[in-house]
């Protein structure tokens, strides 16, 4: 162990060794312990060690590795020659990635001589990516502890139940659907952790662990459990929450040692009179008491007892897919993540249900101050039909990044306007991503969005109190007789931070209290005057107070103007708070400062508020540079962006920083010899249309190419990004600012085609030697896709054709055989596949969906919307041509002609 210690770089004689500091001695070899895992280069370490010391490493009793480490494939070779190893931890997690996130380790397997591993007790295997047990852990007769978390286990080996001594066993975070019977064999089994695995049954053998002390079975698809459960009598915490019970057996409360009993979250409409006395059961987020099965509010899986449907909806006519439901109800998860739980009697009759998602648009989308809009529009048909019973909708979003002053709501239209439901948040445990949960009783338009947290209450005429829950500080008091009538009120509080402040009005002596806005649903005032709290500004004490600093503003709805109301109002003050009565609801706002007039300041800041700083950004694919990727980041956000993409695309560095509002459109145009399809439906007078949201990709990926004659040249172009139109309830003065022929540029990036080769349409003849036959791929309603349109595609393929080939359905033999016939150009490669397909699934009347399916998995979203344009663009001429000679629907020629037959 001396030597060892050496070779560590352990040497307390001398300042540093060959591997490490003195420092870390502690941490990396104590005694018979190696522990490695706490330096990135472990296994180089251990590999170096194993080589010079073989003699004192086989005597090592502790060793902890990091299955991160780049080496550790070739380090597992040693492993079973460490024949006294009695605890060995080969944990992923020690890495993060960009976004934060622990990386798995890279084991995936172990090699057989591990089962030679005899003096062996303790084994951690945590993080990794096992998708099966490897087989010679069941040959570690001594194994005590086996930890498994955060794999990818479907199953457990059958014959499980060898390993006799294991006491503790872990595989929560796994995708477990069942479990073997021999389990019940670990008759010294004291902890056993299945949390957060895909389990729907429980073998009745489980009953056989006589000696377990902790069982957690959490976060499962259990619907029940076996009786045999209650012959556990060691058992002393369970744990069921996150399940779909609907029923648990009462014997259990019969368990003499049991001391808590976790039911949270389930299906459970009654519980045992037995079970219900115990003082440690849990049963909070339980549908108590009702008839009818329900799952519960903002959990996606629904009741057992009701019959599921999955529907993965692929590109239908007029962009709307369908289902449908009848009266006994059913679960419905659509491939975009959202979810519909319809119970039994919700439709009396057979219904189709159609839905599609739409790109919000900011003239019917309307936003409202310091709105967030977090995910697109859902919309579901048919309108106005009224269900009779409510039917429950979890729709995904994107996490705002401001929630304490933010609250998510899911938002609908009815038509004339826009309203928010009740809602209910969560985040997936697995997935760690946010669902909205809320339920209706008719189908429209829905959308989720992020707005400031809203306080509400009804003012009686008794009178009431109203504080807000982001600041307390921040109370409203209605006094007796304010109102004959009871009105609905509502708060709405957004904090503005010193720094804010300061960085806005370039004034350090500026200070604010939070924004307060009031609202209410009648247009009457109030009878009486209702007192308003709000907090001085930060620093600002009443023992310190000049009242000639202090200004009381009061902004319209819009917050366009601010007046400055302190002569009107009579001020009280405390040492923390000033206190104020008005008639009348809008916004207040409570300033600090040596300025005289203050309202134009407060309405700068306001307008800055609701700002968001970004940057362009402009990429052309390495493969292909003539496919170019534009998107509109947030500021913070660059550098991820930009790290994410790098491996695929190249380009300038992101343009300057400049600011939009929430819902404001921009334009892109190619300029200096570089242009786009102007048939495109998002290009407006040359342009490609976007619209900003901070929280949705602005992001479009589109085929560019040169008009001019290039003569075999580079061309050096340009994109520049220009301001449109801006959202309805933006100040007046910063619209005004926008429409100036000098303040419509934002930006401008350079773009640089390569030398030009020639095109594939431009000399039909030769085709590299190809003969096509006619192609009508599709039918006549949808609009067909012709030979010269996969032509068009073709030019934009590139060395994505593998991919794109495997996904549209083509075997890797025949990938394989397309690329070694056409090895020496890429374009034949390209065009065998890509028409191979097209001959083989012209009788398809899906082909062509298939085809744009096939695109969007290989990454190529910009040739799937090139794809979805032409067949729109075919589906219109389509409409016209029948229009045009009257045989539309319902037209009188269809019915002379009816007539005639």
């Amino acid at each position: 162990m001396q030597k060892m210690a050496e070779l560590l770089g352990l040497r307390d004689e001398c300042g540093e060794g060959t591997l490490g500091a003195p420092a870390l001695a502690g941490s990396c070899l104590a005694d018979n312990r190696l522990n490695l895992d706490v330096y990135p280069d472990g296994c180089r370490r251990f590999l170096q060690l194993f080589k010079e010391q073989r003699g004192g490493v086989v005597q090592v009793e502790f060793l902890r590795l990091s299955s991160n480490d780049c080496l550790l494939d070739t380090t597992l070779g040693s492993l079973p020659h460490l024949k006294h190893l009695k605890s060995m931890v080969l944990k992923g997690g020690h890495a993060r990635d960009e976004f934060g996130s622990y990386q798995h380790g890279s084991l995936t397997s172990l090699p057989p001589d591990f089962g030679n591993l005899r003096c062996l007790t303790h084994l951690d295997l945590s993080f990794n990516r096992f998708s099966t047990l490897p087989s010679c852990i069941l040959h570690l007769p001594s194994l005590r502890v086996l930890l498994v978390s955060h794999n990818s286990l479907v199953t457990l080996p059958e014959d499980f139940g060898c390993l006799s001594k294991l006491t503790f066993f872990s595989a929560m975070k796994n995708q477990l659907k069942d479990l073997p019977q021999s389990i019940g064999e670990l008759s010294m089994l004291q902890d056993l952790d299945l949390s957060e695995n895909a389990l729907e049954l429980l073998p009745e053998e489980i009953g056989n662990l006589h000696n377990c002390t902790e069982l957690d079975l959490s976060g499962n698809c259990l619907s029940s459990i076996p009786d045999s459960l209650a012959n556990l009598k060691s058992l002393r915490r369970l744990h069921l929450h996150s399940n779909l019970l609907v029923t648990v057996p009462a014997s259990l409360a019969s368990l003499p040692n049991l001391s808590r009993l976790d039911l949270q979250n389930n299906c459970l409409r009654a519980i045992p009179a037995e079970i219900q006395a115990l003082p440690f059961v849990h049963v909070r987020g339980n549908p108590l008491g009702e008839t009818e099965p329900s799952p519960q509010a903002g959990n996606c899986k629904a009741s057992a007892a009701v019959c599921s449907a999955q529907l993965f909806p692929h590109s239908a006519q007029h962009g709307v897919d369908g289902f449908t439901v009848t009266s006994e109800g059913c679960r419905v998860v659509l491939a975009c993540g959202i979810h519909f739980y319809f119970p039994p009697g919700a439709a009396s009759d057979p219904l189709r249900i159609y839905f599609r998602s739409l790109m919000p648009d900011p003239q019917w989308v309307k936003l409202r101050h310091h709105d967030v809009l977090l995910s697109r529009v859902l919309e579901l048909q048919p309108h106005g039909v009224q269900f009779q019973q409510e039917v429950q909708i979890w729709m995904p979003y994107i996490s705002p990044q401001t929630p304490q002053q933010h609250e998510v709501v899911v938002r609908t239209f009815s038509g004339q306007s826009w309203s928010d439901l009740r809602t209910r948040v969560k985040q997936k445990r697995k997935s760690k991503k946010c669902v909205a949960h809320c339920c209706v009783l008719h189908f429209s338009w829905f959308l989720v969005v992020s707005r400031l947290v809203q306080n509400e209450c009804r003012v009686p005429a008794e009178g009431t109190l109203l504080f807000s829950s982001v600041d307390p500080n921040i109370k409203v008091i209605f006094p007796p007789g304010v109102t004959t009538e009871p009105r609905s009120v509502k708060l709405q509080v957004l904090p503005v931070s010193a720094e804010e402040i300061e960085e806005i009005t370039a004034n350090a002596g500026c200070r604010a209290s939070p924004l307060l806005y009031l609202s209410q649903d009648s247009t009457v005032d109030f009878l009486k005057p209702v007192r308003i709290q709000l907090p001085l500004p930060p620093g600002v004490t009443g023992l310190n107070l000049d009242r000639s600093r202090l200004h009381i503003l009061h902004g319209d709805l819009e917050g366009q103007t601010w007046n400055d109301i302190t002569s009107e109002v009579v001020l009280e003050f405390t040492h923390l708070y000033a206190v104020f009565e008005v008639t009348h609801f809008s916004w207040y706002w409570l300033w600090y400062t040596t300025k005289t007039y203050i309202g134009g300041i407060a309405k700068k800041v306001y307008e800055r508020l609701r700002l968001y700083q970004v940057n362009f950004i402009a990429l052309q694919r390495k493969k292909d540079p003539e496919q170019v990727l534009l998107q509109c980041v947030p500021k913070h956000k660059v550098d991820p962006v930009l790290k994410k993409l790098q491996d695929r695309y190249r380009g300038p560095e992101p343009s300057d920083m400049v600011e939009m509002f929430e819902g404001e459109q921009f334009f892109a145009a190619f300029e200096r010899g570089i242009s786009i399809d102007m048939d495109r439906p998002d290009c407006v007078d040359g342009r490609l249309s976007f619209i900003f949201y901070s929280h949705l990709k602005n992001m479009k990926e589109i085929y560019v190419t040169s008009p001019v004659d290039r003569k075999g040249q580079a061309v050096k172009g340009q994109v520049s990004f220009y301001r449109g139109a801006v959202p309805d309830s933006i100040p007046e003065d910063a619209s005004r600012r926008r429409k100036g022929p000098d303040s419509l540029w934002l930006a401008t990036l350079p773009i640089k085609l390569p030398q030009l080769k020639p095109r594939w349409d431009e000399n039909p003849s030769p085709l590299y030697g190809f003969s096509f036959p006619p192609l009508n791929l599709g039918n006549a309603e949808t609009g067909y896709l012709t030979q010269a349109n996969l032509l068009s595609i073709a030019r934009r393929v590139g060395g994505d054709w593998q991919s794109i080939g495997l996904n549209l359905g083509l075997t890797y033999q025949q990938i394989e055989r397309i690329g070694y016939n056409n090895r020496e150009d890429l374009n034949k490669q390209i065009l065998d596949m890509l028409f191979s397909w097209a001959q083989q699934n012209s009788e398809d009347p899906d082909c062509v969906s298939k085809l744009i399916t096939a695109m969007k998995e290989s990454g190529r979203q910009d040739i799937a919307d090139e794809v979805e344009a032409i067949i729109e663009l075919g589906r219109q001429k389509y409409s016209e041509s029948i229009r045009r000679v009257g045989l539309e629907p319902g037209s009188s020629t269809e019915d002379s002609a009816i007539a005639m037959m």
